[in-house]
């Protein structure tokens, strides 16, 4: 039996013509949408979702293309992207009686809620990225030697066919390799939860790699209009990020500055998947944006 978030409902809500997300959502208040990474589901937010739900109503939904929710084919490059995801977002809060609501994400999901705030600045009211830079970023710094840890990117920036066979060849060596990886703290994501992310990937390959040459393409056209318009996040932002900018040649915050002017960034320790490795430092993150 796949796990579940510990008292929360889950509810399969439709966010466009013919998609529908799959989400977990539980407790009450002022609401907060969490969004997972890869190789993950809404799952991830176990932890950090059940502490928030004590004052807050807390949303976890499966991204477009990942988990429980729906995958719809890409014919033209713009089905997975940023842009896309995120009006899935605002859509989704909006069916479940949310006007405006704060937003955290990790890893994809952290792009998509950055876009998110980008487009939709009145609806965003906190935002909160976990372990990523903005997509434009995320391209410039990468170069040399240093760019082999972000082989997938190259890899499934691909035109459509090769991405998708060689992956299928070997699911779960290739989606587990990220789990094992970028994990500190191997614990932290039990037998049950690893298989259930495992069994989530195998299932979403052609979405998961749209998601990925979206972010080779259409998601960088938009953050270089952004850029060029001087489109910034206007809500208040976290950052938490894992202290890896000195060793990969750049400085992250500074980076962050530039697109958000109300910006609190902080290094941490742990592993990539922080929300799961160290959920309490992400909780007390969290707790502090809301409060600014």
């Amino acid at each position: 039996m796949t796990p579940q978030i510990p008292g929360f409902t889950q509810r399969r809500v439709t966010v466009a013509d013919g998609v529908a997300l799959h989400a977990a959502v539980g407790g009450s208040g002022s609401p907060v949408v969490l969004l997972h990474g890869f190789p993950q589901t809404h799952l991830m937010w176990r932890h950090v979702a059940t502490d928030l739900a004590a004052d807050h109503t807390v949303i976890c939904p499966d991204l477009r293309g990942y988990g429980d929710s729906d995958k719809p084919a890409d014919p033209d490059g713009q089905t997975y992207s940023k842009r896309t995801m995120a009006a899935d977002v605002v859509a989704l809060a909006r069916a479940l009686g949310h006007e405006r609501f704060a937003l955290a994400g990790h890893d994809r999901g952290a792009l998509v809620a950055i876009r998110a705030g980008l487009d939709h600045p009145g609806t965003v009211t906190h935002l909160a990225s976990l372990d990523v830079l903005p997509t434009l970023d995320t391209w410039e710094v990468m170069h040399g030697t240093s760019a082999a840890v972000g082989f997938h990117l190259y890899l499934m920036a691909q035109p459509p066919g090769l991405p998708e066979e060689l992956i299928s060849g070997a699911p779960d060596a290739f989606f587990g390799h990220f789990l094992d990886l970028w994990a500190v703290d191997p614990a932290a994501i039990p037998a049950d939860v690893r298989a259930a992310y495992l069994a989530a990937s195998r299932a979403a390959i052609p979405s998961i790699v749209a998601d990925y040459r979206a972010s080779a393409g259409v998601d960088v056209e938009h953050d270089l209009a952004d850029r060029a318009a001087g489109n910034r996040l206007r809500m208040p932002v976290t950052v938490l990020q894992q202290d890896w900018g000195s060793a990969l040649g750049f400085d992250a915050a500074e980076l962050w500055r530039a697109w958000a002017p109300d910006l609190k960034h902080t290094p941490v320790s742990c592993g990539h998947f922080m929300a799961e490795e160290s959920p309490a430092e992400v909780i007390g993150a969290l707790r502090d944006l809301l409060a600014r």
